[in-house]
Protein backbone atom coordinates (compact mmCIF):
# COMPACT_ATOMS: atom_id res chain seq x y z
CA UNK A 1 0.00 0.00 0.00
CA UNK A 2 2.77 2.43 0.66
CA UNK A 3 4.58 1.70 -2.24
CA UNK A 4 1.38 2.67 -4.66
CA UNK A 5 1.24 5.46 -2.70
CA UNK A 6 4.44 6.25 -3.28
CA UNK A 7 3.76 5.68 -7.16
CA UNK A 8 0.46 8.14 -7.13
CA UNK A 9 2.74 10.67 -5.65
CA UNK A 10 5.50 10.62 -8.05
CA UNK A 11 3.12 10.56 -10.93
CA UNK A 12 1.12 13.55 -9.46
CA UNK A 13 4.88 15.41 -9.24
CA UNK A 14 5.38 14.57 -12.60
CA UNK A 15 2.52 15.46 -14.18
CA UNK A 16 2.77 19.13 -12.42
CA UNK A 17 6.52 19.85 -14.04
CA UNK A 18 5.80 18.60 -17.65
CA UNK A 19 2.29 21.35 -16.99
CA UNK A 20 4.72 23.79 -15.63
CA UNK A 21 7.41 23.99 -18.32
CA UNK A 22 5.00 23.43 -20.98
CA UNK A 23 3.52 26.79 -19.93
CA UNK A 24 7.06 28.13 -19.41
CA UNK A 25 7.64 28.77 -23.33
CA UNK A 26 4.28 30.90 -23.78
CA UNK A 27 4.69 34.31 -23.50
CA UNK A 28 2.15 37.07 -22.07
CA UNK A 29 0.08 38.62 -24.84
CA UNK A 30 0.45 41.55 -22.72
CA UNK A 31 4.16 41.13 -24.01
CA UNK A 32 5.69 43.12 -26.59
CA UNK A 33 8.14 41.01 -29.33
CA UNK A 34 11.82 42.02 -29.24
CA UNK A 35 12.84 44.26 -31.87
CA UNK A 36 17.26 44.99 -32.35
CA UNK A 37 18.73 47.27 -34.53
CA UNK A 38 21.97 48.13 -35.34
CA UNK A 39 23.41 51.89 -35.99
CA UNK A 40 26.24 51.94 -38.20
CA UNK A 41 28.10 54.48 -40.65
CA UNK A 42 29.00 54.13 -44.85
CA UNK A 43 32.04 51.76 -44.04
CA UNK A 44 29.60 49.28 -41.51
CA UNK A 45 31.55 50.46 -38.13
CA UNK A 46 29.53 51.05 -35.20
CA UNK A 47 27.79 54.32 -34.38
CA UNK A 48 28.34 54.19 -30.54
CA UNK A 49 27.06 57.69 -30.14
CA UNK A 50 23.37 57.19 -31.85
CA UNK A 51 19.71 57.60 -30.37
CA UNK A 52 16.60 56.16 -30.96
CA UNK A 53 13.40 57.93 -30.59
CA UNK A 54 9.75 56.93 -31.53
CA UNK A 55 7.98 60.04 -33.01
CA UNK A 56 5.68 60.30 -29.94
CA UNK A 57 8.24 59.81 -27.47
CA UNK A 58 9.77 62.62 -25.41
CA UNK A 59 13.13 61.16 -24.76
CA UNK A 60 15.49 59.41 -27.30
CA UNK A 61 17.60 55.84 -26.47
CA UNK A 62 20.76 55.51 -26.16
CA UNK A 63 22.60 52.95 -28.33
CA UNK A 64 25.38 50.32 -26.89
CA UNK A 65 27.90 52.52 -26.09
CA UNK A 66 30.23 49.30 -27.41
CA UNK A 67 28.11 48.20 -29.83
CA UNK A 68 25.75 50.93 -31.80
CA UNK A 69 22.80 48.25 -30.81
CA UNK A 70 19.55 49.20 -29.22
CA UNK A 71 17.09 46.69 -28.23
CA UNK A 72 12.97 46.87 -26.92
CA UNK A 73 9.80 44.92 -26.66
CA UNK A 74 8.32 48.59 -25.14
CA UNK A 75 8.16 52.02 -25.72
CA UNK A 76 6.73 54.44 -22.95
CA UNK A 77 5.27 57.74 -23.84
CA UNK A 78 4.73 60.86 -22.05
CA UNK A 79 1.31 60.28 -21.40
CA UNK A 80 1.10 57.61 -19.56
CA UNK A 81 0.64 55.20 -22.85
CA UNK A 82 2.42 52.49 -23.89
CA UNK A 83 3.61 51.65 -27.71
CA UNK A 84 3.50 47.54 -27.33
CA UNK A 85 5.41 45.68 -30.08
CA UNK A 86 3.53 43.37 -32.20
CA UNK A 87 4.13 40.91 -35.24
CA UNK A 88 2.43 42.38 -37.77
CA UNK A 89 2.82 46.21 -36.49
CA UNK A 90 4.50 48.89 -38.38
CA UNK A 91 7.48 51.19 -35.96
CA UNK A 92 8.60 53.99 -36.83
CA UNK A 93 11.91 55.20 -35.29
CA UNK A 94 14.10 58.38 -35.75
CA UNK A 95 17.72 57.29 -35.26
CA UNK A 96 20.09 60.19 -35.55
CA UNK A 97 24.00 60.73 -34.23
CA UNK A 98 26.20 63.60 -33.79
CA UNK A 99 27.89 64.48 -37.22
CA UNK A 100 25.60 62.37 -39.38
CA UNK A 101 22.13 62.37 -40.91
CA UNK A 102 18.98 61.66 -39.33
CA UNK A 103 16.92 59.14 -40.65
CA UNK A 104 13.36 58.18 -40.12
CA UNK A 105 12.75 54.20 -40.47
CA UNK A 106 9.90 52.52 -40.85
CA UNK A 107 9.79 48.29 -40.01
CA UNK A 108 7.17 45.96 -40.26
CA UNK A 109 7.49 43.87 -36.74
CA UNK A 110 7.60 39.91 -37.11
CA UNK A 111 7.24 36.88 -34.74
CA UNK A 112 10.74 36.85 -34.52
CA UNK A 113 14.45 37.62 -35.42
CA UNK A 114 13.57 41.13 -35.65
CA UNK A 115 17.12 42.22 -36.43
CA UNK A 116 18.24 44.94 -38.68
CA UNK A 117 21.16 47.65 -39.51
CA UNK A 118 19.99 51.43 -40.00
CA UNK A 119 22.97 52.93 -41.90
CA UNK A 120 23.55 56.74 -41.35
CA UNK A 121 25.69 59.52 -43.83
CA UNK A 122 28.37 61.57 -42.62
CA UNK A 123 27.53 65.20 -42.98
CA UNK A 124 29.78 66.76 -45.35
CA UNK A 125 29.95 70.47 -43.57
CA UNK A 126 32.19 72.71 -45.20
CA UNK A 127 34.19 74.84 -42.56
CA UNK A 128 34.32 77.57 -44.74
CA UNK A 129 31.25 78.08 -45.39
CA UNK A 130 30.48 79.16 -41.86
CA UNK A 131 30.21 82.52 -41.09
CA UNK A 132 30.50 83.67 -37.20
CA UNK A 133 28.64 86.86 -36.13
CA UNK A 134 30.35 89.75 -34.83
CA UNK A 135 28.45 90.63 -31.99
CA UNK A 136 29.20 94.67 -30.65
CA UNK A 137 28.39 95.15 -27.11
CA UNK A 138 28.21 99.07 -25.86
CA UNK A 139 31.97 99.27 -24.71
CA UNK A 140 32.77 97.72 -27.77
CA UNK A 141 31.56 100.34 -29.88
CA UNK A 142 34.36 102.59 -31.53
CA UNK A 143 33.79 106.60 -29.95
CA UNK A 144 33.10 109.22 -32.38
CA UNK A 145 35.20 112.20 -32.34
CA UNK A 146 37.45 110.43 -29.58
CA UNK A 147 41.65 111.14 -29.34
CA UNK A 148 43.65 108.54 -28.72
CA UNK A 149 44.94 108.97 -25.33
CA UNK A 150 44.34 108.24 -21.43
CA UNK A 151 41.06 107.86 -20.30
CA UNK A 152 39.33 111.33 -18.56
Amino acid sequence: MGERMLHKQIRLILVGLLISCATLGKKDPNEGVEVKLRVVDESGGPITTAVVRHPDEADPHRVNSMSGEWNGSVLYLPGGGEIVFQPGMHLRLEVSAPGYLTRVIGYDIQRRKNEFEVTLNALNVDDMDIVQPTLEFGRDKPREGSSIGGAN
